[in-house]
């Protein structure tokens, strides 16, 4: 697996073996940034990867010049990977990491620009969660069908094998 464009372009990232860390696929991270790129979602943003895994889609932001990024993940494994990539690539300055549950850090409340959300495929809190978020746009890849309320606007959704992707912007625009 590889940063796709931008600035990291071509340079590999890590991935645990012998784990249920699923990253997301080359193309589908290609289609999700460009089309993030067409609704000029990515330069100068602030950006939250939450359920990180290997923190690829958050890499791929800045690569492509987000400002910032928040890695969150509630599996030492992943935290591990997430840090190790980071290095790798020489974000540091450009990142945080947070060893912590999802949801637990949603309720402080911290707003982003963009917020990835590729939880585990059997995950069933959608509405606890998007209810949680702020943030003025979203990125869902998950194998469900995700039916938002209306207080977003879908952009783009389109299915890619098993991972359906949907990109959305706040309609009450809570993100900074």
């Amino acid at each position: 697996m590889r940063i796709v464009a931008g600035t990291a372009r071509g340079r590999k990232l890590q991935i645990p073996t012998y784990s249920e860390i699923r990253p997301t696929k080359d193309r589908v991270r290609e289609a999700i940034f460009n089309s993030l790129q067409s609704h000029g979602l990515i330069e100068n943003h602030s950006y939250l990867d939450l359920f990180a895994g290997t923190g690829s889609l958050g890499l791929e932001a800045l690569s492509r010049g987000a400002r910032s990024v928040v890695f969150v993940d509630s599996s030492q494994l992943a935290i591990e990977c997430v840090t190790e990539n980071i290095n790798t690539l020489d974000f540091e300055n450009r990142t945080e990491i947070r060893y912590q549950d999802a949801m637990s850090y949603l309720k402080q409340q911290n707003k982003f620009d963009v917020a990835i959300l590729d939880p585990p495929y059997k995950f069933d809190a959608w509405e606890s969660l998007l209810s949680e978020i702020c943030a003025g746009s979203i990125v869902i890849e998950t194998s469900q069908t995700i039916t938002l309320g209306d207080s977003w606007r879908v952009l783009k959704e389109q299915s890619y094998g098993q991972s359906n992707v949907l990109i959305a912007t706040n309609r009450q625009q809570k993100g900074s």
